[in-house]
């Protein structure tokens, strides 16, 4: 397969990177040589399309030319990609590039960083790391050991080894703390403590919460704080010892509101914290927030999210593990 689709890979990786960095991304020139050089159809050698009558299977050995053709065309779409289903389920997913881009530039690994994955996924994202700091430096976990032995057998097959580990990424992987960046590739309610444990100082954790991307500067294992960045998340849930059931806001939210995918975030943040009313009253009162205004605070064994101020009026916890 990697002889077969190189060259049409190759021209087609050039097209993508063009359109990240129309979108602004890629501005760091060793990233840009990352998402040119690692070869993302290496990593979905098969994937599923949603239709009207579920998903439909694209993959690389396919007997017709014509969807072969497909397949590896939405290799290179700047789109997420479902590459795991069960029971009509999604139970992982490749990210949209140019998201891992915001996310990769965002957390800012340096050389010699030693990074900690939570999600493997299809281990592209580990790919484009290993890229960037080394193999020894990067390891990737996941949940569900048929996720880290296809993640395995694609890192290798395109040239990489890092450590790729079965576990719960609640729990981190304190055998190779400790870490100066740790970065979720699936959305959690809450950060994890074992997170800042395996943390150095000044370490960065970025990682997934509502449907944003909340980036913390780490001071010691005690303290963690930071915004979120200003680009929409939309990642399949943390399934372990963290994961929760999301709230399903309706009542009392008028259809305008509720569709506004800011309020969206504003809600999946609240979670139960703050009832229907009370959300929408600082929604109105704020005048439709944006992210970047909101923030994250772990310290002294608590977390509470916060707009504008980690102190201010406007604060609540985040959900207990």
């Amino acid at each position: 397969m990697r002889d077969m689709f190189a060259e049409e890979g190759a021209r087609a990786r050039r097209a993508l990177v063009r359109e990240i960095e129309a979108y602004g991304a890629l501005r760091d020139p060793a990233w840009r040589a990352a998402f040119d050089q690692v070869p993302r159809h290496l990593f979905v050698p098969y994937y599923y399309v949603p239709g009207a009558g579920g998903y439909e299977r694209l993959w690389s050995g396919d007997p017709d030319p014509g969807r072969r053709t497909r397949w590896l065309r939405g290799a290179y779409r700047d789109g997420a990609l479902a590459t795991r289903v069960r029971d009509g389920e999604l139970i992982s997913s490749a990210s949209q590039p140019s998201l891992m881009a915001r996310m990769l530039e965002a957390l800012d690994p340096r050389e010699g960083h030693d990074v900690l994955e939570i999600g493997a996924g299809s281990g592209y994202h580990a790919a484009l790391l290993c890229h960037r700091l080394g193999d020894a430096h990067v390891t990737t976990l996941d949940l569900d050991e048929e996720i880290t032995e296809a993640a395995r057998n694609h890192l290798a097959a395109a040239g990489y080894r890092p450590a790729v580990l079965t576990g719960d990424g609640a729990r981190g992987c304190p055998e190779r703390a400790p870490y100066d960046r740790i970065v979720a590739t699936c959305a959690v309610p809450s950060i994890p403590y074992s997170w800042l444990d395996q943390s150095r100082p000044d370490a960065r954790i970025l990682a997934p919460l509502s449907t944003g991307l909340i980036l913390l500067a780490v001071r010691d294992p005690g303290h963690a704080e930071g915004r979120f960045l200003a680009t929409p998340a939309y990642f399949v849930a943390l399934r372990g010892g963290s994961a929760h059931a999301p709230r399903t806001w309706t009542a009392g939210v008028p259809r305008r509101v509720y569709e506004d995918e800011r309020f969206q975030f504003l809600a999946g943040l609240a979670g139960e914290a703050l009832d229907t009313r009370e959300a929408l009253s600082l929604w109105q009162r704020e005048r439709r927030p944006e992210r970047e205004r909101f923030g994250v605070t772990v310290s002294g064994g608590r977390q509470w999210a916060w707009l504008d101020d980690p102190e201010g009026p406007y604060a609540w916890p985040l959900p207990a593990r």
